[in-house]
């Protein structure tokens, strides 16, 4: 146990050295800010990637703010102070459907994206520069500013310039020089995107109102479950207080996202300990979820009064999903720009996935096993029943009768429980299978428009499942007779059952005996079995 907790504290200290090291940065959402950045080597030409979203047409535009090249020393040192000319960078803006305009290649060899004197003869584009086709639906476009450097000038700077856009898709922008000799060359500045509605990159526009609509289901499901929760406070179950957390945290999130991408709309930008919080917050909640829904299966506060020497496992597999969630979702969310996902989120999603297939292989088992015990349980008091004599109507023989009942009820919830549960975990892996192919057959993004919902489903099955759990385990006067048992305890194997009752004499008496002893003293065996049928 104690190596366990060694483990989870070191996960911690990690995250909380990834999660310091972002905060030292500010991030300015669609905003893009270029701080001396470098120029690589792509074929026979020099990028830099400006941005890449999703925009509508109509107001939205693309402004260039202060943007400055710099190149070498060496680079400046070569050219004449009397050149006018020395030396081209382009910018080029264009939309996704179009991206075969941009370069081509000679006799079906290798594309390149600067004209070279092959392609110069065949394409009649000009040596040096970008090779550019015009759209066959806008002549215009791809749109291509060309900035020159002058004389021995370290430095030139690019014209303030709006783009309007004309055409709805995933547009893109990058800065690229032919010329060898700008290797190493360097820009800052920034550039504006702005969609009609605000600066919400267009893959991200639709969920501030998922987000809204969310808020308002879960503040439904808090109102619902509260008062029921403050009503039947007397007969409360450990197992509901958990419930009731989720459903807590749940809200919070829903509303922390929706603040953060109504201010990142409005401003164009997006404080990054906003988003950490936003972030840390929706790391809990998941992982919380997940440990309850395992705390159920293993029939913790039902078949067992606790989880006993499995505690500290259920610690360490939360911290590591905890840790494992939240460093996938900075990468995701924090400080994120474009409507393009990288090949870290791919890297980081490994262990989130691989902890959520173990996690449901437990929870399976665990719910197998819980579902068992009280199938034994079951059967062997109503064996007792049946093979009784005419004490049946003595008191005992009457309290297992109703135990039974009880138990009864209990294996009805966790076969409810299971079904539902086997239908989410089928529609996850349908909805991760459609999610590779929708991934694999867009690998330019061009379906930004609804690559919304892949986000959004995950939020609508975690509330639906939540809501299936708070209807099977609804507070009432009546969810103490839902509570743990000795009768479905006894039925633990040897070493599950040694961490339980550790501590305990061996004369304590079950939880419903001590209900029937003290709560209906002097109430007639008919009385007492009429009361308990009004209840169910």
């Amino acid at each position: 146990m104690d190596f366990s907790f060694r483990i989870a504290n070191k996960s911690f200290d990690f995250l909380i050295f990834v999660i310091l090291s972002t905060l030292l940065t500010t991030i300015h959402a669609s905003i893009h800010i270029y701080q001396n950045q470098l120029f690589n080597e792509v074929g026979n030409a020099y990028l830099l990637p400006g941005g890449s979203e999703g925009l509508y047409a109509g107001r939205s535009f693309i402004r260039f703010e202060n943007i400055t090249f710099w190149r070498t020393q060496d680079a400046a040192d070569e050219q004449s102070e009397m050149e006018h000319s020395t030396g081209l960078i382009q910018a080029v803006i264009f939309e996704a459907a179009d991206r075969n305009n941009i370069g081509g290649s000679a006799y079906g060899g290798q594309r390149s994206i600067c004209c070279t004197p092959d392609l110069a003869k065949l394409e009649g584009c000009k040596q040096g520069e970008v090779i550019r086709i015009p759209s066959a639906t806008e002549i215009n476009w791809p749109m291509v500013f060309s900035i020159q450097f002058n004389g021995n000038d370290l430095s030139t700077q690019m014209n303030n310039a709006e783009v309007p856009i004309k055409k709805t898709g995933m547009h893109n922008l990058f800065f690229i020089a032919c010329d060898p000799k700008l290797k190493g060359t360097v820009m800052s500045g920034k550039t504006v995107w702005k969609n009609p509605d605000g600066y919400l990159p267009g893959r991200m526009a639709p969920l501030i109102t998922f987000y809204v609509l969310m808020a308002i289901a879960y503040l439904l499901l808090s109102a619902i479950w509260f008062s029921q929760y403050m009503r039947f406070w007397e007969d409360i179950l450990q197992l509901q207080h958990c419930i009731a957390t989720v459903i807590g945290l749940g809200l919070f999130e829903m509303i922390l996202w929706y603040l953060d991408y109504s201010n990142f709309n409005n401003t164009g930008m997006r404080p990054v300990v906003t988003t950490a919080w936003v972030v840390t917050v929706g790391a809990i909640k998941k992982t919380f979820s997940r440990l309850l829904i395992l705390s159920v299966s293993m029939g913790y506060g039902v078949v067992r009064p606790t989880l006993g020497g499995l505690t500290s496992k259920v610690l360490l597999i939360g911290a590591t999903y905890f840790v494992a969630s939240e460093l996938l979702d900075i990468n995701e969310h924090v400080g994120t720009i474009n409507d393009v996902s990288g090949r870290a989120r791919l890297f980081l999603g490994l262990p989130d996935a691989f902890l959520d297939a173990f996690l449901i292989l437990w929870i399976f088992t665990s719910l197998s096993k819980t579902l068992e015990r009280l199938q034994v349980s079951c059967i062997s008091l109503l064996s007792d029943l049946m093979i009784g004599d005419v004490t049946f109507l003595l008191y005992d023989n009457h309290a297992s009768f109703i135990q039974a009942k009880r138990i009864s009820m209990k294996l009805d919830i966790y076969r409810k429980f299971s079904n539902a549960l086997a239908v989410a975990v089928i529609a996850s892996v349908a909805w991760i299978t459609y999610e590779i192919y929708f991934k694999a057959t867009d690998p330019f993004n061009e379906r930004w428009q609804s690559a919304w919902i892949i986000t959004a489903f995950w939020d609508i099955l975690s509330f639906v499942l939540l809501c299936v759990i708070c209807y099977l385990w609804a507070p009432s006067q009546s969810s103490q007779r839902f509570a743990y048992s000795e009768d479905v305890g006894e039925e633990f194997d040897d070493e599950e059952a040694q961490s339980l009752t550790r501590g305990q004499s061996n004369g304590d008496v079950s939880l419903v005996k001590q209900e029937q002893k003290n709560g209906h003293a002097g109430i007639s065996d008919e009385e007492y079995e009429s009361e308990e049928d009004k209840r169910e």
